[in-house]
């Protein structure tokens, strides 16, 4: 779990979060299982069985309105590496989203190994759950999505460890309130997103069809090292035109540093068309694979020896 202080709504009579309150009917909660800068996710039970729901708090009429319509126009989304929305609504002070509940997080996933057993993520399985991530950004970055009578991809603008949710071997993305419509190539949107994570181009104001890939890639070089590619950015008002020195690969093994410098590059255009791609490259440059067993289920092996 990521430590931050209680997210708590100041509606005045805002529903009461805690331990065996129920914000729907046959839902009851049981604990927190997360904390992020906006959000605080509980784990329920229901009459289907536990769930989970997160609780953002809310106060103006009209934004609520529109965050409740933004999150039901992803809930339409199918595809089997984004986390399945069960229903939105909303209670004195928050809209609430019900959603699967996970056994945790990639981010939880990164420390147990590196806290616990000293060691990274082993890079099949880090492989496998980067592969999974990736088809799910090509699927919300292409141009085929309908929202307000037009056509639009989307950029997530948020992809870090602990917007993955793990499902036993599946990996899934999750948390779109800061996804963006892209209409083209260039789509101006606020400076938003975890700083430390976003493109360049989204520190200057605009998202890029490979703003996601770029994210991606620093998530990737966090698991496998426990570091980031780049110094912190400034804290406050970042100046205009800011621009990030060259990312320091010298941790990652030698045969990944042109993959993830080519994922990394300041231009998107010098970027991989697809996340995919990228996610491709990096199990190449490790001699893996991915492949898919009799049963369906994919799995990443020896390029080499690609049968058990």
């Amino acid at each position: 779990m990521t430590f931050f202080p209680e997210i708590r709504s100041t509606t005045p009579g805002a529903f009461a979060l805690g331990g065996g309150a129920e914000p729907a009917p046959g839902v009851r909660l049981r604990r927190v299982r997360g904390r992020g800068g906006f959000a605080e996710v509980w784990e329920a039970d229901s009459p289907a069985g536990p769930v989970a729901l997160k609780f953002m708090p809310c106060s103006n009429t009209g934004t609520t309105a529109r965050e409740v319509r933004s999150i039901q126009s992803f809930a339409a989304l199918d595809h089997p590496h984004l986390v399945k929305t069960h229903g939105v609504w909303t209670v004195p002070g928050y809209v609430v989203v019900g959603m699967e509940l996970a056994e945790g997080t990639l981010l939880d996933l990164m420390l147990l190994y590196h806290n616990d057993l000293g060691q990274p993520i082993p890079p099949a399985q880090l492989g496998l759950y980067l592969s999974q991530v990736a088809g799910a950004l090509d699927f919300l970055n292409a141009r085929r999505h309908e929202r307000a009578g037009r056509t639009v991809g989307f950029q997530h603008g948020d992809v870090k460890p602990n917007n993955v949710l793990l499902f036993g071997d599946t990996a899934k993305l999750t948390d779109y309130g800061l996804a963006t419509p892209t209409h083209g190539p260039a789509t101006p949107c606020p400076r938003h997103g975890t700083r430390d994570y976003a493109a360049p181009e989204v520190l200057n104001g605009y998202q890029a069809d490979t703003s996601d890939q770029y994210g991606l890639a620093v998530m990737y070089h966090v698991l496998r090292t426990g570091a980031f590619p780049f110094p912190p950015a400034p804290v406050g008002e970042l100046p205009k035109g800011f621009v990030r020195p060259p990312p320091d690969l010298s941790l990652v093994p030698e045969a990944e540093r042109p993959v993830l410098a080519r994922a990394l590059a300041a231009a998107p255009a010098d970027r991989f068309p697809k996340s995919g791609e990228f996610a491709r490259r990096v199990l190449e440059a490790q001699g893996l694979m991915l492949t898919r067993s009799a049963d369906g289920a994919a799995r990443v092996v020896s390029a080499k020896n690609p049968t058990p």
